[in-house]
């Protein structure tokens, strides 16, 4: 079992709460800021054709636009049975069953029986695990092509934001706990593992970036 079993837990029951208000707000409003940006980082790379591995894919909006939009197939993974509960219904409605596959639990406990994707996803993923870098190299040896993440600036405020999220689950009794990781540390270990930064944007919280595996950019492949 992980480490970070009791924030697992923690954290399945937290999203699995809220799974309802995302699918509806999705559904009313469409993608956030960030996720704008990220899917532009997406089309600059090119994910047509690939196949999907979204870690913390939540209702499955993220992933299943880009099914829309014609990439081949996607495995979402999450620690909150009610988001997948929904991810799977709304594939279902937008008539994406056949192509998506969808696996309740922590990542880092059920990696070994997922298999390698061409584009690896991790939308506000990163900033609610404890274990950044395990977490990070991870998700990249599951990666053929490219990576794509968004989590938290390094800034203040950031950090003023967070720590009033971790006193609230702490009061609440909640074992689950929001970071901010160094970006400079999380690039660090992206580019070492091969992989080359094709696309950077932010707004005031959140640093999307998608990176390219080094050889798949000599290739083409």
């Amino acid at each position: 079992m992980s480490c970070c079993c009791p924030h697992s837990r923690s954290a399945s029951r937290f999203f699995s709460f809220f799974a309802g208000r995302y699918r509806k707000r999705f559904e009313k409003k469409g993608f956030e800021p960030s996720q704008k940006q990220l899917m532009e980082g997406l089309e600059q790379a090119g994910y047509q054709g690939l196949k999907i591995l979204e870690i913390g894919s939540g209702v499955g909006h993220l992933h299943q636009t880009l099914l829309e939009q014609g990439a081949k197939s996607a495995v979402g993974v999450d620690l909150a049975s009610k988001m997948i509960d929904e991810a799977r219904l709304w594939a279902k409605e937008r008539k994406l069953a056949d192509r998506t596959e969808y696996v309740e639990g922590d990542f880092m406990e059920i990696s070994d029986s997922l298999s390698n994707a061409d584009v690896t996803v991790l939308d506000k993923v990163v900033c609610c695990y404890p274990d950044a870098d395990g977490l990070v190299h991870a998700t990249l040896n599951k990666t053929n092509r490219i990576y794509a993440l968004t989590y938290p600036r390094d800034r203040w405020y950031v950090h003023a934001m967070m720590g009033v999220v971790a006193w609230v689950m702490k009061i609440v009794g909640s074992d689950f706990r929001p970071y901010v990781h160094d970006p400079r540390l999380i690039e660090k270990w992206i580019s070492g593992a091969g992989f080359e930064k094709q696309y950077q944007n932010q707004n005031l919280v959140w640093l999307s970036q998608v990176y390219v595996k080094v050889n798949s950019l000599r290739t083409g492949s």
